[in-house]
């Protein structure tokens, strides 16, 4: 049996608040599946189980801080693992049964190993950590799911597609019927925030009803407020608090259903639930706050920055830009800020100096570029999350994660590693106007890159006045594993590539 301890989220994570269990005891989870939403001073994550097997027990409860390294569960072998079961002494005719006897029934009664809904470990289904998560939360069997993605991958559409099949089917399978509880379809989790959790818990809101408007239509707090009825209106639609209903004056009152709370109390709550909100979200703010000034106020002191900047030559990059979005639809355009991140982590791959960590008194280079982006929160306070491999991606590929980086950011629904693993970090102020930033480097990185706005800005070529795109790219890193020298051709690289945008 394993224990499984909260993870470090961070350079700087003492201690973090479970806030929501994501599987249950009896649960088969793979390395890597997502087993717990973590609330840190920054946010709110989702860990991965690093081992495999069944989930034992739990040893923390929601809602309890502890310190990183402190078991909070318990997993148990895989079933290949465990040890084989003790033969049954042998049964006389007389003592079985006449279904017993038959070799139908004998197959039936065969013990299932915990795992699928066919009683086994998922076998087959390959997929990400994210999309079985996505299938565990749907009902959805990743194994009986033929992927659609390289080499049979199971990709989040397969299991959207495979779940709204399975609600327009008559009737679940045989196997289903005996193995779900018929009250499944109605404790089935809702994917929404926690704090949109909390806020369902105390208006009495059922979450099953409501049509979620954040990020993969998850449910946020707004859409828990607008789902409880106004002071003096009864409540209408999915989702409604129905127990705080009074008994009308014309039934008798033996014949009226208790009510849990009286309508005074819901209305009470109602309105100082946005407050509740407010104060919340005022308060995670200063949090983040805190630790992101510590952690920086530990850098300056730590560490030598030397910084430099360079004027970028977007012209050519602005104009590929342009013509390539004249044949895609506007949801799938490009924007400059998708060009400056993948010629970074080019050039972050081809400069090992500028990407890795400084730990125990040594630097250690990384051989994947996991670039860090800085994204700022809707209540105030920033994260710098991860595209993982990001030198690798294409363009669209880079996009399209970073679009659901931020907005699960934002929805407090990052998962460990992409807190953890980000080997150097971009920080992009340019839509603020901003024309350059001098960033803090995020320890244990070494370095970090930042660009400000892009601007029309006159340009001597060849003897030649002009106007160009222009923005400035910026670079604070750590003297004790560069020197400007490596530094300077590091930015002059990210501009090379910049001017063979059709190569990115």
């Amino acid at each position: 049996m394993a224990e499984f301890r909260m993870p470090s989220l961070g350079a700087d994570m003492e201690h973090g608040k479970v806030v929501e269990w994501l599987v249950k005891p009896g649960d088969y989870v793979h390395k890597g599946d997502l087993v717990a939403a973590v609330d840190t001073d920054k946010t709110v994550m989702d860990i991965e189980s690093f081992q495999e097997g069944v989930v034992a027990e739990f040893l923390v409860d929601i809602g309890d801080t502890v310190d990183v390294g402190t078991p909070i569960a318990r997993i148990t072998a895989t079933p290949a693992e465990l040890p084989p079961p003790q033969p049954a002494p042998p049964l006389t005719s007389g003592t079985l049964s006449p279904d017993a006897r038959s070799p139908l029934a004998a197959k039936e009664a065969t013990p299932a190993h915990p795992g699928g809904p066919a009683g086994r470990p998922d076998e087959g289904g390959k997929a990400s950590p994210p999309v079985r998560h996505l299938a565990h939360t749907l009902g959805v069997d990743v194994g009986r799911i033929s992927g659609s993605g390289p080499g049979g991958e199971v990709t989040r559409a397969d299991v959207e597609r495979a779940a709204a099949a399975s609600g327009t089917k008559a009737g679940p399978a045989p196997e289903a019927v005996a193995e779900v509880p018929p009250e499944r379809a109605e404790t089935r989790r809702v994917r929404s925030s926690p704090l949109a959790r909390r806020l369902a818990a105390e208006l009495g809101v059922n979450l099953q009803g409501i049509a979620g408007t954040g990020p993969g239509g998850a449910v946020t707090e707004d859409d828990v407020l607008s789902a409880v009825p106004p002071r003096g209106r009864s409540a209408k639609g999915p989702g409604a608090a129905k127990p705080a209903e009074a008994p009308s004056s014309e039934a008798p009152a033996s014949d009226a259903e208790p009510a849990e709370a009286p309508p005074e109390a819901l209305h009470e709550a109602v309105e100082e639930a946005p407050q509740r909100v407010k104060t919340a979200a005022g308060g995670k703010a200063e949090s983040l706050r805190q630790a992101v000034g510590a952690l920086m106020s530990r850098s300056k002191k730590e560490i030598p920055h030397y910084y430099l900047s360079t004027t970028l030559d977007l012209a050519a990059a602005t104009a590929w830009m342009q013509a390539a979005n004249q044949q895609r639809p506007v949801s799938s355009r490009l924007v400059p800020s998708a060009l400056l991140l993948k010629a970074t982590a080019l050039a972050a791959k081809e400069a090992p100096d500028m990407n890795g960590f400084f730990t125990r008194g040594a630097f250690q280079p990384s051989g994947a570029v996991h670039l860090g982006v800085a994204v700022a929160l809707r209540h105030g306070g920033l994260v710098a999350p991860a595209l993982h491999d990001a030198d690798t991606l294409t363009l669209d590929e880079l996009m399209d994660q970073l679009r659901d980086l931020v907005s699960r950011a934002r929805a407090g629904r990052l998962q460990r590693a992409e807190m953890a693993d980000p080997t150097i970090t971009v920080t992009n102020l340019g839509d603020l106007g901003v024309e350059s930033v001098y960033g803090v480097i995020y320890p244990p990185q070494v370095a970090m890159v930042g660009f400000g706005k892009v601007l029309e800005q006159p340009w001597a070529h060849n003897g030649m006045l002009g106007i160009r795109h222009a923005a400035i790219a910026t670079l604070s890193a750590d003297h004790r594993v560069s020197d400007g020298l490596r530094g300077g051709r590091f930015l002059a690289r990210i501009d090379e590539l910049l001017q063979k945008p059709g190569e990115l």
